[in-house]
């Protein structure tokens, strides 16, 4: 069990994934002495749930019932959309800290012109067409290894919840610190994606790491775990 000093650290994944894609953040974090848990939202891996009708704020949902069952002052990690996700729970009051891996930017407002669809889409979505480990684009610095992760961690994903990122979710404030992590090598959500964000927030990069990489490049996080924690001002 985590003491006072050492959150635990809840860890949510991105679009068309599921909790799997952690593996090895969650090793490294072990190796340091912290505890973490990494969630499946609804639909998504091993937990149920109607993927058709399911909301950002569902998602936010999830992650909120996460935090609440990790003990005191947790932290939230998320990754991509799971980075928006964690920033709407962190928004409500449920977390110590929030830290995004290049998550979906939030919105001032809501554009009502953009179309809300039911439905259901898969990972071909996000360019992964084919599930041999050595013919990933969009996963330059991952070795076959990392690929394999990566590729198993795969799930169906929302609709109407892309909408919805689109359209625009809206997180006017944060109660916590935030800590937004970008890769040099992630041409999807660089570090320039956040010039406009309003909310105040630390910034760190990972040199060499694409979106990929910054939950399953071994070589950037053997380095960007540990200033993580730091950052939240507990010495790995």
């Amino acid at each position: 069990m985590s003491s006072p000093a050492r959150p635990t650290l809840v860890l949510v994944h991105g679009a068309a994934n599921s909790s799997g894609v952690w593996r090895f953040w969650r090793a490294a974090l072990a190796d340091l002495g912290w505890t973490s848990v990494a969630v499946d939202l609804r639909g998504h891996g091993r937990a149920p749930g109607d993927l058709a009708a399911t909301s950002m704020r569902d998602y936010a949902d999830d992650v909120a019932a996460a935090l609440r069952g990790a003990g005191e002052l947790p932290v939230v990690v998320g990754w991509s959309m799971g980075g928006l996700a964690a920033m709407m729970a962190a928004a409500d009051g449920h977390a110590s800290a929030c830290v995004c891996l290049a998550p979906s930017m939030p919105a001032r407002e809501t554009d009502p012109s953009v179309p809300l669809r039911r439905g259901v889409f898969g990972p071909e979505e996000y360019g992964i067409t084919s599930r041999d480990p050595a013919d990933q684009p969009a996963m330059p610095d991952l070795d076959d290894d990392e690929r394999v992760v990566a590729l198993a961690s795969l799930a169906d994903d929302s609709r109407l919840a892309r909408d919805e990122r689109r359209a625009g979710v809206v997180v006017r404030s944060l109660p916590c610190p935030l800590l937004i992590v970008t890769g040099t090598a992630d041409a999807q959500w660089p570090r320039s994606s956040y010039d406009g964000l309003w909310l105040a927030a630390d910034y760190m990069e990972a040199e060499g790491a694409s979106h990929w990489g910054l939950v399953l490049n071994r070589r950037v996080l053997a380095t960007l775990v540990p200033r993580v924690t730091a950052w939240q001002g507990h010495s790995p």
